[in-house]
């Protein structure tokens, strides 16, 4: 943080502004999104507490990974069974609904 600073004075200087650190032991960081993984193997987490607020400092190597959507065909069928509507209709749905197949189904209806 700071060039040439003791960390032990660092220490001292944080818990006396009400900073507190904790190194957590993690193997694995997943962070998922409405798109992908965001994966981070190998990483070193830090735990800051600070004025009531938890923060954390995360690194390590990272990678991503898109979000796979087994079930869109499967949901897109149940639509249809269910509607009556046409595939494209269903789609138009699902998309609109983030994915959500009960909120697909009760726009449509």
């Amino acid at each position: 943080m700071f060039p040439g600073l003791n960390p032990k004075k660092m220490q001292a200087m944080m818990h006396q502004l009400g900073i507190a650190q904790e190194e957590i032991n993690a193997n694995k960081v997943i962070i998922q999104t409405d798109k992908e993984n965001i994966i981070i193997n190998n990483p070193s987490v830090i735990k800051i507490k600070m004025q009531g607020q938890e923060n954390f400092q995360i690194s390590g190597d990272v990678s991503e990974e898109e979000i796979e959507e087994d079930n869109t065909e499967e949901d897109i069928k149940t639509i249809i069974e269910k509607t009556g509507c046409t595939k494209e209709q269903a789609k138009k749905a699902l998309e609109e609904a983030g994915n959500d197949l009960t909120e697909a189904l009760l726009n449509l209806n």
